[in-house]
């Protein structure tokens, strides 16, 4: 049984060498789809969360049954979460934080890629951060900013 993993899944996901690259528009214009998806996914973790411990973690009281039964809803709500993740990942954006919607989009700025930074529960995409950076290090994007289409 395989316990759900963000970091394994993260490094899966850093391991694909040309991520799709957006523009600011572009990004924007999917934030119908995405908003809808990361919704999902922040439920679903949560109960893929509450799930994990009850169902890794035998306690006497429960029953070898009623264990075996906790254990396979934990897994098929495992697996919806992964169905979720796997629309996230080919519409090209990133999830890096399953509790909060927190996604990224590769981006190119001034020759070199970004990462535009939304969250769910915002409007459009109004940040960015270079590579790795992570949300607190995450800027506005102003008047200047401007995304080209290509690397």
């Amino acid at each position: 049984m395989e316990v759900f993993d963000v970091a394994k899944s993260r490094r899966r996901a850093a391991k694909n060498k040309n991520p799709r690259i957006f523009t600011l528009e572009h990004a924007n214009r999917t934030l119908p789809l995405v908003q809808r998806i990361v919704a999902d996914m922040v439920r679903q973790y949560k109960k893929v969360d509450a799930l994990e411990e009850r169902c890794h973690i035998r306690r006497p009281s429960v029953s070898s049954e009623a264990q075996a039964k906790l254990c396979r809803q934990y897994e098929s709500e495992l697996e919806k979460l992964r169905e979720l993740s796997a629309e996230l990942a080919a519409i090209g954006c990133e999830i890096k934080d399953w509790r909060i919607g927190l996604i990224d989009f590769a981006a190119v700025r001034e020759g070199r890629v970004i990462e535009l930074c939304w969250r769910l529960g915002e409007t459009q995409i109004e940040h960015w951060h270079e590579v790795g950076a992570g949300f607190q290090n995450r800027r506005p994007i102003d008047e200047t900013f401007a995304v080209p289409a290509t690397v």
